[in-house]
């Protein structure tokens, strides 16, 4: 089995590149000066690579060569060059280079630190390429975060960055894996973050695009990623940007009927805080990565049917690496200061009040409850019963049992209402149990079918999904 050679600098990539006579383009980049193109030239042999370096700041200018767009640093703008850069290359030299060329455009559209203040600094970033002489070009696109406090130091990530695109779509288009892999050589994680990466056109046809951006959380180039229910990654920060945001979290395998009602009595709950206008509200359903890891490895068919299934119900899905619920706190702080809901069942009640599961923070459980609870924020918690037993045997946040020496905690937290005791809309469903669901629907068609949503059953059995067996 092949394996993708990580030792390879950025400038042996910029080089690979400049000294194949077959590969040649344009590098187009706004907002961090033109730190991909400088990666080229520095390493020599440009010439062989590079038509056209541009930088269009001015955005009189920028209109007059792209054409109008609501947004400068957009996904929209991104295409418009990309659109104008690889038409106008090919254009005007496919007649008059060697038959075996294959063309390129890259193109940039970023906004950096600024000198003056301290602004989001994010951008799109793309490739439109030939993968073979004359073929119908290929795109990769993504959208990235620059996480250097410092201008010249997001510069030069971008500039290694690009490199690192250009090389991996020319040399490894047909190991996509491979293609975001690489996107980290030469920084890690702790100076660029991928939110959101597409790959389209004839030669990536056969790419899952949702595969690919969990393949990013995998890679360490992003934390979380987001679907929106038509099953398209969305950038989180322009999803979550100062907005009221409800999540739930489950292993959703599969969505059941009592994951529905949860959440609705949730945000009914939610909606009535004086800062939240139910209009605005982004509900999630969000997942953990080791729900998803079995060993080493992601069932990707099992990862599609879970998101497929919450996408039928309309729910827009997040994918998250955060096992602790404060550190997906802080990462929707990032976007948006209006409060933050947290809805989760009784039944997984236990784990919050586990003090094992905050070993290695300092503070333990205090600071963990600290980073969860410093403002607007609130966990909703949903009432369970076991199945077959009456309303006596309802467990709510009310008689859940915690450790002993957690009890004035829980009663702390529930006093200041930051645990909150959930309403269910219909107490029929609080017997499901999900683990109980799976192995029914592996034997086949059954009771479990009833305690999911119709449109649910029919997929699952339809499609033959999460193991469903009709033997």
């Amino acid at each position: 089995m092949r394996k993708r050679d990580t030792t390879l600098s950025t400038d042996q990539k910029a080089l690979a590149i400049n000294l194949d006579k077959y590969k040649y383009g344009s590098i187009v980049e706004i907002g961090a000066g033109q730190e991909v193109a400088r990666r080229f030239f520095h390493v020599g042999a440009a010439a062989g690579t590079i038509a056209k370096t541009m930088s269009a700041y001015d955005m009189a200018v920028s209109d007059d060569i792209y054409g109008h767009v609501d947004r400068y640093v957009s996904r929209a703008r991104l295409l418009q060059m990309l659109d104008k850069e690889f038409t106008q290359v090919v254009a005007r030299l496919a007649h008059v280079r060697p038959k075996n060329t294959t063309f390129f455009a890259y193109a940039a559209t970023v906004t950096a630190r600024s000198f003056k203040q301290k602004n989001e600094c994010h951008g799109w970033v793309g490739i439109r390429l030939q993968l073979h002489p004359g073929a119908a070009p290929s795109d990769v696109v993504m959208h990235v975060r620059m996480l250097d406090n410092d201008n010249a130091l997001q510069s030069e990530a971008l500039g290694i960055l690009g490199v690192n695109l250009i090389h991996g779509a020319f040399f490894h288009h047909d190991q996509p894996e491979w293609v975001v892999e690489g996107l980290a050589d030469g920084l890690g994680s702790e100076r660029i973050e991928v939110d959101l990466i597409h790959f389209s056109g004839p030669y990536f046809d056969e790419v899952e695009n949702r595969l690919m951006n969990l393949h990013l959380i995998r890679s360490w180039l992003t934390r979380a990623v987001v679907f929106n229910p038509q099953g398209e990654v969305v950038v989180p920060g322009e999803l979550l940007y100062r907005k009221p945001v409800m999540v739930m979290r489950g292993s959703f395998k599969p969505v059941t009927l009592v994951n529905v009602d949860m959440m609705a009595a949730g945000l009914r709950q939610f909606s009535q805080l004086a800062a939240v206008d139910d209009k605005e509200i982004v509900s999630l359903a969000e997942i953990t990565m080791n729900s998803l890891i079995s060993g080493d490895n992601v069932d990707g068919a099992d990862f599609l049917a879970r998101i497929d299934l919450l996408a039928s119900q309309g729910y827009t899905v997040m994918i998250s690496d955060y096992v602790r619920f404060f550190r997906l706190r802080a990462y929707l702080r990032r976007y948006t200061q209006k409060p933050i809901g947290i809805v989760l069942s009784v039944r997984d009640f236990a784990f919050l009040f586990d003090e094992k599961y905050y070993e290695g923070l300092e503070g333990g459980i205090l600071e963990a409850f600290g980073k969860l609870f410093p403002d607007n924020t609130h966990v909703y918690v949903y009432p369970s019963r076991p199945r077959g037993t009456d309303a006596s045997a309802t467990v709510t946040l009310d008689n859940v049992a915690v450790p002993a020496n957690l009890r004035h905690l829980l009663a702390h937290l529930k006093e200041n209402d930051k645990l909150v005791a959930v309403q269910p809309h219909d107490d029929t469903h609080l017997h499901i149990d999900i683990g109980e669901v799976l192995t029914g629907l592996r034997r086949g068609r059954g009771e479990w079918e009833t305690d999911v949503p119709e449109a649910v059953a029919q997929r699952i059995i339809e499609g033959h999904l999460l193991g469903y067996d009709t033997e």
